[in-house]
């Protein structure tokens, strides 16, 4: 999982961890990762799954990149590989020096191009909009999570996932970011045709 300060990183891989705790899964989970203040780098890591002792994944070894901005996603390709799920919020947060005009902000379409070419599982997001329509912009992170959650063959419930992260979110905003949740997990559900949901659904 990879954003910047202030973007929920940390509520993401807290809610998820407790959520495969909760279902009786082994689950590491890192520290978080480089400057946790607003708008600096950060990235965490969560490993799921019988024997893992250690929250480290090898370079190429992800299963799954959660992108919380495009180019912090860019940043950490070098942990995907062709089969790495990799699901990118679009919505941009300029750094300082892109703000001030020292820098340039990279070109969206470039930045998906230069992913098509390391994953063939892309998945690009409009969290912040979504969560808009649900109700608070600032849901954007329960978006996320719906969406890794529903992903085919994710080893954590929607379930277990939502309970948990209903118990992070402060209760006044626990609507909104329930509501998120869910539109960020039907987006991802219905990208993959087939899946077990759609079926009940059509039962």
């Amino acid at each position: 999982m990879a954003g910047v300060g202030g973007q929920g990183v940390l509520l993401a891989s807290t809610v998820l961890g407790n959520a495969g705790l909760a279902e009786g899964k082994e689950v590491v989970l890192s520290e978080l990762h480089g400057m946790a203040q607003r708008g600096g780098s950060v990235v965490a890591t969560l490993r799921i799954g019988e024997g893992v002792t250690s929250p480290l994944i090898e370079k190429g070894g992800a299963d799954v990149l959660l992108g919380f901005e495009p180019v912090e996603t860019y940043r950490y390709l070098s942990f995907a590989h062709k089969e790495t799920y990799i699901i990118m919020n679009t919505t941009p947060i300029f750094p300082i020096q892109v703000s001030m005009g020292l820098e340039k902000y990279p070109d969206l379409n470039v930045v998906l191009d230069a992913i098509d070419e390391i994953s063939d599982r892309l998945f690009p997001i409009d969290a912040n909009n979504l969560a808009e329509k649900a109700g608070n912009r600032l849901a954007a992170s329960s978006v996320l999570i719906g969406a890794i959650t529903g992903l085919k063959d994710f080893p954590i419930s929607r379930e277990a996932v939502e309970r948990a992260l209903l118990r992070r979110v402060p209760a006044q905003y626990a609507d909104a970011n329930q509501k998120a949740f869910a539109i960020g997990y039907e987006n991802m559900k219905s990208r993959f045709p087939g899946s077990r949901d759609q079926n009940e659904e059509t039962e």
